[in-house]
């Protein structure tokens, strides 16, 4: 079972339904691990600036930030708390006006893109970069959506 909690510190308009990014996250859990726990937080501008310069020492807002949970040896033996995913809501709609996608395909991108960060995936290396892009554009595509990269 995979349980996903959904909070949202922006108005409901902002953002897809919580059905919807539920569903987009159970799609990459599905093949990758039994049962998990995880959130996604859907924040302001603000927030996401403050948890960017705070966790990555970076200025300014962006997309999509993930906060993978360390499980602490010994207390494995119940569901897998996977993490955190925290999306900006002003930013995926910035961006998705910016490169001429429909707003709903990057929010899916976001939370495809934020739960493989979850499972461990990253693209720091032109490498790694292309596993974790052939796997969001393999999910995307289960999901009905265009390669976000193009």
């Amino acid at each position: 079972m995979h349980l996903i909690t959904v909070q949202r510190a922006v108005a409901k308009n902002e953002m897809p339904a919580a059905t919807q990014l539920k569903q987009w996250a159970k799609e990459v859990l599905k093949s990758k691990t039994p049962d998990v726990e995880m959130t996604i937080r859907i924040v302001t501008v603000a927030e996401m600036t403050e948890l960017n310069t705070q966790y990555r020492h970076k200025t300014g807002a962006t997309n999509v930030l993930s906060f993978p949970y360390d499980m602490p040896v010994g207390l494995d033996d119940g569901p897998v708390l996977l993490g955190d995913i925290v999306i900006c809501a002003n930013i995926v709609q910035q961006e998705a006006a910016a490169q001429g996608k429909p707003v709903i395909a990057h929010w899916a991108h976001m939370v495809v893109h934020g739960t493989l960060h979850l499972l461990g995936y990253d693209h720091e290396t032109p490498a790694d970069a292309d596993i974790m892009e052939s796997l969001e554009k393999m999910i995307l595509k289960k999901l009905g959506f265009s390669d976000p990269y193009q």
